[in-house]
């Protein structure tokens, strides 16, 4: 009926009509659960490019009355459960997004949001309501003229908190929430509130607009985790639909770990597919200034956290002291739990730690540093390709080199006094290589466990399986023997017709700019 009230299909549609739409109708039997009832103000808080907007299109397609959307509905998931005429198309639906409204009033933004929606009643029902009153009392007022109770949906409703640095501005919009959401004519209009934002709720002294909100965030989900990104059996299919190596997208997209569900990023799978390329995708929408902005805060230990997890093993974290505002971070702690929040890190309730989710999240690291003051790390992160260049190409001198300044960046996270803390070391300085390499630490193969195994991607041409293997204040050349003695080359036979031996050894007691040592040999059969 109008552009915030009964909305029409339209959205809905066009997600529906793409070539790769994946079925989350499952979300409306959830929300239907809790429809009128004293639960029903739901907020979830996740990255961008998560799917938050495309729910809400479906939500209008299926709530409002401005619409008839069973031929849109009848073929998916919400289709075969016993409600689902019960509730189609049965409320009156208000949809607003406040960042558009942010981008273009400011000062202003409440009472131009109220403007915008009382023209789209005064269409429906004239001057037959006071329009002079508090929007709650309006509300009230439609439903006891149509008997006919409200769904809202709002989208980035966290964009004024996020913004505004004006307190009364602020105080202002929680007022007008609070009308929707928890003033005395709420309790009779409000048949279900559904926000997104990119943080979890602040706490605002005083204030109580949306403290009856039930929150799902990128720390826990529960049980709608698996309606936002896409799960690990849809990206396989996708996959197999569209030729595309389905190993090589979960080291791209997959890590996000919610509730113990593997989540993929969404928007990133979409384009790949659609595209036929493996990318990052997410870097062209969505700004990855924040990622400096953070990891260049003064707070013990940061720095020595981030370049762990770009090593790829996890750091503890407590997320329980985030405020739920960027503007207010005073750890680290806090500081880690907003990239977690933000999508820069992914979170492992079971272990409470935290980790850089995929090789797009860490290619956006690499831009971030590069542009950052980490002068040191930048550099060394500069010569990853040529690092992987050189052990394909056999320059032994050159890998030892590269590694050499790998160490020296890097040496400030590690006590470098073991073959572990190396083998570390590698995978910081192969960075890039994951783009064409699975790449396993301690594989099983032959008659032990490999260090570190390169396996070729789908995409990976005609470079070479990989075997390196490390040793401490021993030689090379003893490495290259333990490979060829326990047979490690077996395990790879079947990846590629070339396999590379790599030995790299760390003489503690090395001169100072030769510490490492390289040996590299092609294994032939």
């Amino acid at each position: 009926m109008g552009t915030y009230f009964n909305p029409n299909n339209e959205s809905f549609t066009k997600d529906k009509n793409s070539e790769l739409y994946i079925d989350k109708t499952g979300l409306l039997e959830y929300l239907n659960k809790v429809i009128c009832t004293n639960v029903n103000c739901i907020s979830v808080s996740h990255a961008r490019r998560f799917g938050k907007s495309h729910a809400a299109g479906m939500i209008d397609a299926y709530y409002s009355r401005g619409c008839d959307s069973y031929e849109l509905f009848k073929d998916t998931e919400i289709a075969t459960k016993d409600n689902f005429k019960k509730h189609m198309n049965q409320y009156n639906v208000i949809h607003l997004d406040m960042a558009s409204f942010w981008d273009d009033y400011k000062d202003n933004i409440v009472e131009k949001i109220v403007e915008y929606i009382y023209k789209d009643f005064k269409a429906v029902f004239g001057e037959s309501i006071d329009y002079e009153s508090k929007i709650s009392f309006v509300l009230m007022s439609i439903y006891q003229k149509t008997k006919i109770p409200f769904v809202i949906i709002i989208d980035e409703w966290d964009c004024v908190i996020r913004n505004s640095g004006n307190e009364a501005l602020v105080h202002k919009y929680l007022q007008f929430l609070h009308s929707l959401f928890k003033s005395e004519e709420s309790k009779a209009f409000l048949a279900l509130a559904y926000i997104t934002g990119i943080l979890p709720v602040k706490k605002i002294k005083d204030e109580s607009a949306l403290n009856n909100f039930r929150e799902y965030t990128m720390l826990r989900s529960k049980q709608i985790t698996k309606y936002f990104g896409f799960t690990e059996e849809e990206v396989k299919g996708l996959c197999e639909k569209y030729d595309m190596d389905f190993d090589t997208a979960k080291t791209w997209y997959n890590g996000y770990l919610i509730d113990g569900l593997h989540m993929y990023n969404p928007n990133s799978v979409v384009q790949a597919m659609l595209d036929h390329d493996f990318d990052s995708y997410w870097k062209n929408t969505s700004s990855f200034e924040s990622i400096n902005t953070f990891i260049n805060m003064n707070y013990e230990g940061l720095k020595d956290d981030v370049l762990t997890m770009l090593s790829g093993r996890m750091v503890p974290v407590n997320t329980e002291t985030f405020s739920n505002d960027l503007f207010e971070i005073s750890s680290k702690d806090e500081a880690l739990t907003a990239l977690v929040h933000l999508g820069y890190l992914a979170y492992d309730a079971e272990e409470g730690s935290t980790f850089i989710p995929n090789y797009e999240v860490a290619k956006a690291y690499q831009a971030a540093i590069n542009k950052g003051s980490w002068h040191e790390i930048a550099g060394s992160i500069s010569k990853c390709d040529e690092l992987l260049r050189a052990t394909i190409a056999g320059d032994a001198d050159k890998v030892a080199q590269i590694i050499e300044i790998a160490h020296e960046a890097y040496t400030s996270i590690l006590k470098y006094n073991d073959e572990n803390s190396l083998s570390c070391v590698l995978t910081m300085a192969y960075f890039t290589a994951p783009a064409y390499y699975n790449i396993v630490r301690e594989f099983p193969a032959g008659k032990g466990f490999a260090d570190l195994v390169f396996i070729p991607r789908a995409n990976a041409g005609k470079r070479p399986a990989m075997i390196i293997e490390l040793k401490y204040n021993q030689s090379a050349d003893s490495a290259i023997r333990q490979i060829r003695e326990r047979r490690y080359q077996g395990a790879l036979s079947g990846y590629s017709d070339r396999i590379l031996l790599v030995g790299v050894n760390y003489d503690a007691d090395g001169e100072d700019k030769k510490k490492h040592t390289c040996v590299i040999e092609e294994w032939c059969n």
